[in-house]
């Protein structure tokens, strides 16, 4: 297993297309697939994976692969999203000319922006007789989605999934943002991806859909995903075909799974058995690290490896951490032990989000030291005892949760709107309950509906600059991307942290 790699290649984007029911996703997809794909192999798609592959020639005249999963908004995205990984590196947004902003729509909004990946909104149906995108764009800006032009830098192409016009350049600007986004693969280094989805044949057992973000996919390794495990015997491309070997961004059916992996689970390989088999024994499942343990205290559970020289200290290390009791936080041994850091170790930390391991008196392996610093795993060393514990105790108040809650300090009713310069809305309002000050954020209520944010720039109360307004009529400078109309509400607020 190599040690040591700096190699870097550039891997196609993997795309996922998501947007409100009827808007177009699922044609959009299948006109894709049918003119992107070789004909004669088109037609086998769909008897085989929910994500397929095809080619696009870019402006250039280059043949270049995108991979689309083609089961988009299901339920893999919410699972990758809360895991904190996601198998697409762009989101491909559509909404209707016709219909514009809908609930769904906005879903997959907030989805896309907790996820930080980047998107493309495609206006699609601008074949049919009603499609207006102008207005569409206006509508998609009052809803806080800033288009290219339109005060903000998410692109955007005009489509029609029926007809093909604008995909093209759909794909083009595909091609473009995942080259801003500079995706990238290490040839060199272990397999590694996203588990998309699994099910079970009645006749060939458990098979898993995934996609390969890293590394090369080699037959006769093994996969392991959370606790279930699979040797790459059997392996098939989108179109069914046996596959020996496959690099990154590329869809791919495994077989022979010992259970079924859990949809949006990250994806290793190992060479060897043993070392794929602990790690699936050893697995800790996300939640425990990622999201509250007790609803009630809001727990969150801090993962140790913890090695050491001899037996006596390891025992006296778990019980000097034992009197360790910080605020909704707790300790999880994943694994201890006497002996250098291994590479095993730091392969178990890997399953585990946020695990740190540590080390009392003993060495650090060259490859682990390697391996660990590839991937971002923390390996802290000591040799005495309190400050070992001194240290967990500190980085458990870093991960001790902090609940933030929006406090209303300030409400004011809009009476006239006097003029707009790019996002800057001044405005007359009266003050009905608290107070507004310089600097706040507030929020813009029309008919009880959240319609977007701004902050207060400035204030005028009988012709004056003033800091802060407590009651009576003023003047307020607002900067906000979204238009304030006469009988609109503000709420000023700030954020508190416990």
């Amino acid at each position: 297993m190599p040690t040591e790699s700096h190699k870097k290649l550039p891997r196609p984007p993997v795309i996922a297309i998501l947007g409100h029911i009827d808007h177009g996703k699922s044609t959009l997809l299948d006109y894709i697939r049918k003119t992107n794909v070789v004909a004669t192999e088109a037609g086998q798609i769909t008897q085989h994976l929910s994500a397929y592959e095809v080619i696009h020639k870019d402006k250039e005249g280059r043949e270049r692969t995108i991979t689309f999963l083609d089961t988009p908004g299901h339920e893999a995205f919410s699972a990758m999203r809360s895991r904190g990984i996601s198998a697409a590196d762009i989101v491909i947004l559509v909404v209707s000319a016709e219909e514009g902003v809908k609930p769904q729509t906005l879903e997959a909004l907030k989805a896309i922006k907790e996820a930080a990946i980047p998107y493309i909104v495609a206006i699609n149906k601008i074949d049919k007789p009603n499609a207006d995108i102008e207005k569409t764009k206006t509508n998609l800006l009052k809803n806080e989605i800033f288009l290219e032009g339109f005060g903000g830098d998410v692109p955007y192409v005009p489509i029609s999934a029926k007809t093909g016009q604008g995909i093209p350049d759909l794909l083009d600007m595909m091609l473009l943002v995942a080259d801003l986004a500079a995706l990238e693969s290490n040839p060199d280094t272990e397999a590694r991806g996203v588990i998309i989805e699994a099910n079970l044949d009645a006749k060939k057992g458990i098979s898993a859909t995934l996609i390969v973000k890293d590394g090369i996919l080699r037959s006769g390794e093994f996969l392991v995903a959370g606790d279930a495990m699979a040797p790459t015997r059997i392996v098939e491309d989108f179109l069914g075909k046996p596959v020996r070997e496959a690099g990154a961004s590329k869809p791919l059916r495994v077989i022979g799974w010992n259970k079924m992996p859990e949809v949006g689970t990250p994806f290793l390989a190992y060479k060897k058995k043993p070392d794929a088999g602990g790690a699936a024994r050893n697995y800790i499942a996300p939640h425990e690290v990622a999201t509250p343990v007790s609803a009630e205290n809001n727990e969150v559970v801090f993962p140790l490896i913890i090695k050491a020289d001899t037996v006596g200290a390891l025992d006296a290390l778990l019980q000097e951490l034992g009197k360790v009791f910080p605020d909704r936080v707790r300790i999880k041994v994943l694994q201890k032990g006497t002996g250098a850091v291994s590479e095993g170790d730091i392969k178990l930390a890997q399953g585990v989000p946020g695990t740190v391991i540590l080390g009392f008196n003993t060495p650090v392996d060259r490859a682990a030291a390697d391996f660990a610093s590839r991937n971002g795993i923390m390996i802290q060393q000591f040799n005495v005892i309190y400050e070992l514990s001194k240290w967990v105790a500190e980085e458990f108040q870093r991960r001790r949760p902090v609940e933030k809650t929006e406090e209303v300090v300030g409400r004011a009713k809009v009476l006239k709107f006097f003029s707009a310069a790019k996002d800057r809305r001044v405005i007359g309002c009266r003050m009905n309950e608290g107070m507004f000050s310089v600097g706040q954020a507030v929020r813009i209520m029309r008919r009880d509906l959240n319609i977007g944010t701004g902050s207060i720039m400035n204030l005028q109360q009988q012709k004056a600059d003033t800091k802060k307004v407590e009651s009576g009529e003023f003047g307020a400078d607002i900067k906000s991307k979204i238009e304030i109309a006469p009988g609109d509400a503000l709420e000023a607020f700030v954020v508190v942290e416990r």
